[in-house]
């Protein structure tokens, strides 16, 4: 396939974008994600983005510095995959992922990982499997860690007993936010309104380092969750009429 792929790099990312929010680029939530950026390009972190009118891009880091609920040191993580639209079903998203394999390979990585999920907000596992990787790790709601191995390692796992965190906000709502994505400035947003208006407690947690990720969210996926009293709602962004329905529905049990 005769495409050249963009590497989004700290020196031409004011220029290129990210690919998500290209066209709010005023907006706080890409502002926030590209500071998150120029700080993460010395930790090894890469974007490549397909060419307009094709739209799609892929978004990696090594390892110890990956932003989800895993222990994948020597391994590639892969934050996010998407191709979207009318560029589906084109052979992009293998294109997107043959690279970051290859670049995998250069750096002399163990293998490459990636956190999916058959529900929102994260990409499916398909595309994985057809392309080499395998399940290795589960973690609940319809979480599973893919990898693909360059060499005979043990292999990456998922933070354990995650889901006990959330018993320490036992009252109100809390946020846990990082800046990995633009879209959880407005995601944050509407559950603090939420909140102001249901008369509920709210805190916000901001996780500001992988690390913060590894020990403090309450979901693998990491950059963001919605916990309320004490129990995880969400690990994505909810819709207000969905936020509060889920909200009334934990008070009726």
């Amino acid at each position: 396939m005769n495409i050249k792929i963009t590497n989004v790099t700290i020196e031409n990312v004011e220029e290129t974008g990210f690919f998500c929010y290209m066209s709010k680029r005023t907006s706080d939530g890409y502002k926030r994600k590209l500071e998150w950026l120029k700080a993460r390009f010395d930790e090894g972190l890469r974007i490549k983005m397909l060419p307009l009118p094709a739209r799609g891009f892929i978004e990696y880091v090594p390892g110890e510095f990956a932003w989800r609920g895993i222990n994948a040191k020597g391994f590639m993580v892969i934050h996010c995959l998407w191709v979207v639209g009318q560029s589906k079903g084109r052979g992009f998203s293998k294109l997107l992922l043959d690279g970051c394999i290859a670049d995998s390979k250069k750096s002399k990585m163990d293998g490459v990982a990636m956190v999916t999920s058959e529900g929102n907000w994260l990409a499916g596992k398909n595309i994985l499997l057809n392309n080499g990787f395998e399940s290795v790790d589960a973690s609940p709601p319809t979480f599973e860690l893919l990898v693909k191995k360059f060499r005979d390692v043990p292999s990456p796992g998922f933070v354990k007993n995650i889901e006990q965190r959330t018993k320490h906000y036992q009252s109100g709502l809390t946020v846990f936010r990082s800046d990995q994505c633009p879209y959880l400035e407005d995601a944050t947003n509407t559950v603090e309104t939420v909140a102001k208006e249901l008369g509920i407690n709210y805190r916000c947690v901001e996780m500001k380092s992988a690390k913060d990720v590894l020990t403090k969210s309450p979901s693998v996926y990491g950059v963001f969750s919605i916990v309320y009293d004490g129990k995880l709602l969400s690990h994505y962004y909810l819709l207000k009429k969905d936020l509060v329905e889920r909200i009334n529905l934990l008070n009726s049990k």
